[in-house]
């Protein structure tokens, strides 16, 4: 409860009562002026420390020791004083820095009420006896009350770390759990593209062949060169399908994972696109997740579609290797470069973000008229 406003209702109402019975104590004007001044003196430390205490360790400590040496004095002018212990054993507590220094500020104001009632009363036997009991009754009162409530205090505080973090770990399973949707439908579509689309441009391949064979000579030469430009398109065509399927079919990583994966597949875009396409390796990579393998590949598999797509190159190498915590791989190739602050109409760059992004990898860009650099950054051992 650190709202001041309440408290400073609570501090106004105390200092209300304990003004009206000193005033109608009937112990005299020196007795009753040096209470009521005790009394405005606790008030006032109030606003000026007491109502700055949750923010300033400083103005804390004043508060609580000023008001442990006014609950002494007020209550060695009238006893019936000692009420203000009603508010000051709770301000000490919530005031204080830890448990320890409230159980001893807790201590150190029960004894000062305590000296207050001999100063008032005398050290009579009976005297003493009022004032131990009162000291014993409202200390130990204060500190079954005030440990109480630190202990649930301090349940609540794990309990809100634990609802944070179960919070924390459902943001993160949805976003896994979206990326596993989109994972799935692009499977799919993958699978549709090679069953449908892919097949018809195959046979329209052939197609285009049979014509230009069957041809006779002296058939019109326009003829013959719309035949071949049909063929090449459509060659063209089932290259991309090929390498969109690629790129988002299921992954299967072979046994030697993701070296041997990566190998193959610069084997396969240097057969199917006619680049000069290889595979460096520096270093001994350690043994990687099998999630962060399928990262590095999806990464490979666009960084290369984007090669075969924009850049017009005629060499591209895959470079991987290992940094203490981390693992790279670059995308190198000598084409047609691009200003990579640009904002672009496919997907290539941002998909590549996005799934990096879920393994808490990044991925930098550096491109000029020599080529374009795509550098993949993996922590070692994070999930994807």
């Amino acid at each position: 409860m650190e709202s001041t406003r309440g408290w400073s209702a609570a501090v106004a109402a105390v200092c209300t009562v304990l003004l009206a019975i000193a005033l109608l104590s009937g112990r005299g004007a020196e007795r009753t002026l040096g209470a009521a001044t005790a009394v405005v003196l606790f008030g006032v430390a109030w606003v000026i420390f007491g109502r700055r205490g949750w923010s300033s360790r400083s103005a804390a400590r004043t508060f609580v020791v000023g008001t442990i040496v006014l609950a002494g004095v007020a209550t060695s002018f009238i006893p019936t004083m000692a009420i203000i212990q009603t508010i000051g054993f709770p301000l000490v507590w919530v005031l204080a820095a830890s448990v320890k220094s409230a159980l001893v500020a807790n201590v150190a104001f029960a004894l000062s009420v305590g000296v207050g009632f001999l100063v008032s009363n005398g050290t009579s036997p009976g005297s003493l006896t009022e004032a131990g009991l009162t000291v014993a009754v409202s200390l130990g009162f204060s500190l079954a009350m005030g440990l109480w409530i630190s202990r649930i205090a301090t349940l609540s505080e794990e309990r809100l770390a634990l609802v944070e973090q179960l919070t924390a770990a459902q943001q993160q399973l949805d976003a896994l759990g979206r990326e596993a949707g989109a994972v799935a439908e692009r499977e799919r579509l993958a699978r549709e593209l090679h069953d449908t689309i892919a097949q018809d441009l195959t046979a329209l391949v052939m197609l285009s062949q049979r014509a230009r064979r069957e041809l006779t000579p002296g058939t019109d030469a326009a003829r013959a060169e719309t035949l071949r430009l049909l063929e090449d398109t459509a060659r063209s065509t089932l290259a991309e399908t090929r390498a969109l399927v690629a790129v988002h079919a299921k992954v299967e990583l072979p046994e030697g994972g993701i070296l041997s994966a990566l190998g193959r597949l610069a084997e396969n875009f240097g057969r199917e696109s006619g680049v000069d396409a290889a595979l460096e390796v520096e270093g001994t990579l350690p043994r990687l997740p099998r999630d962060a393998e399928v990262v590095l590949l999806r990464c490979a598999q666009e960084g290369l579609a984007n090669v075969r797509k924009h850049a017009g190159a005629s060499r591209v190498r895959l470079r991987i290797w290992a940094e203490a915590h981390e693992v790279r791989l670059q995308v190198r190739d000598d084409g047609r470069g691009f200003d990579p602050a640009r904002a672009s109409g496919g997907f290539g760059l941002s998909g590549m973000r996005d799934r990096l992004a879920l393994a808490q990898g990044t991925l930098a860009v550096d491109s000029s008229d020599a080529g374009t650099t795509l550098t993949v950054i993996l922590p070692i051992g994070v999930r994807a």
